[in-house]
Formats: C-alpha cells, structure tokens, sequence
C-alpha cells in the first residue's frame, strides 16, 4: 500500500528519486506511468498493473465510452525501470504531455502512487480540503 506526501524535483534528465516512503512499499524493479485522473500521472508497480489492467479488459470494447477510456488509459503506459540509485526517468513526451514541471508532487494513494506538477496539485489540494467534511459526509452515507 502506498500513502504520504512527498515533495521532489525532476532532474534536467527528467529523472525523479522515488521517495523512499512509497520506495519500500514497490515490488519490483520496474513501473508503469500512465494518465491519471485530474491531471496527474497514476504510477502502479507489476502486481497493481497486472489488476488494473484485468479490471480495464473486462470493458465491453463495443460501447464507445468503454473504447475512449480503455484507448486512452493503456495508450498513456510507459514501462519504466528503477535505475540501482532509485530514480526513474520519465519519457520528455511524457512530462510535456501532462504539463508536470520540474517541482512535483508525489502522492501515496492506496494501490498506485501518482505524480503531480506542484503547482498543480497544490491548487487542487486547496478545493479538495475546503469540501474534504462534506465528502466524507457523503462516502459515509453512500455507504450505509
């Protein structure tokens, strides 16, 4: 499981150094970056790429909503591998595409980590805490 809150700079290279909070919790030496939601990038290592992807084929490919999004999401994947310092370089195509800046954000959040231009995430965070009681309130009763 992944969780916290880490900030990190891109190197010219475009390399990050995985945190090593979400580091210890990766299995494996290799991870795949793909679009996230609300501007992110969502990062899974093998074992939660491998159940994301069986939960994306089970999408009925003749209903176009379900072509979009599954054409979208594994169009996004890049396999990257985690050199020996804990760095991975993500792609220039990548980082142009996403708009994430040299100063990132990265977030633990359960089965993936996800990384984010600072600024980005930080304006996001802001609307997300003022309605954080009134989210709560509403998971709660969608779960009674």
């Amino acid at each position: 499981m992944f969780y916290g809150y880490f900030e990190h700079n891109l190197d010219d290279k475009g390399r990050l150094m995985i945190p090593k909070g979400i580091k210890q919790n990766v299995k494996g030496e290799e991870l795949y970056v793909l679009k996230g939601f609300d501007g992110c990038l969502s990062v899974y290592d093998i074992d939660a790429f491998n159940l994301l992807v069986e939960k994306v084929n089970k999408q009925d490919f003749n209903k176009l909503i379900s072509r979009q999004y599954v054409r979208t999401l594994l169009g996004s994947v890049v396999n990257l591998s985690i050199d020996k310092v804990g760095r991975i370089q993500i792609p220039n195509m990548t980082i142009t595409k996403y708009k994430i800046g040299k100063s990132v954000v990265v977030l633990g959040v359960g089965d993936h980590f996800e990384i984010w231009d600072k600024k980005a995430y930080l304006e996001y965070e802001k609307v997300a805490n003022e309605n954080f009681e009134k989210i709560a309130e509403e998971l709660e009763k969608s779960d009674a």
